[in-house]
């Protein structure tokens, strides 16, 4: 069977903090949003470039606060300068870690909370 990877969902309580942690902190763009008012949910679509892969937020109204289990650990996203990247986490209102390496080795990485308790792996594109 051939199959492909589309999409990865993740719970929001906060649709605007969340749109803007994807859309002005890493340069996601919304592919396409579809409200369910009726339902009381509205599911939003984010393309990020150079990836076939989207992450659609599921928004529900009514919604008790999302526990982020131990299993989950994070997304990770490439980036072409990883110190400007981390100066530019550093200096927004995102908990943002220090760049590290793995066993003590060259920093390559660093971890970005969003506004709903997601870690981001910022890596450095090879």
């Amino acid at each position: 069977m051939d199959q492909v990877l589309v999409e990865i969902c993740l719970r929001v309580r906060d649709i605007d903090a969340t749109l803007d942690f994807y859309t002005e902190l890493f340069d996601f763009e919304v592919a396409s949003r579809r409200e369910f008012p009726e339902d009381k949910f509205d599911l939003i679509y984010l393309n990020s470039p150079g990836s076939s892969v989207q992450i659609e937020l599921t928004y529900n109204y009514d919604a008790d606060p999302y526990v982020i289990g131990n299993g989950f650990s994070h997304l990770g996203v490439t980036v072409n300068n990883l110190e400007e990247m981390h100066k530019i986490c550093k200096a927004s209102s995102y908990e943002t870690g220090e760049l590290r390496g793995l066993s003590g080795g060259t920093p390559s990485y660093f971890f970005v909370t969003d506004p709903d308790g997601y870690r981001i792996e910022v890596k450095r594109k090879n």
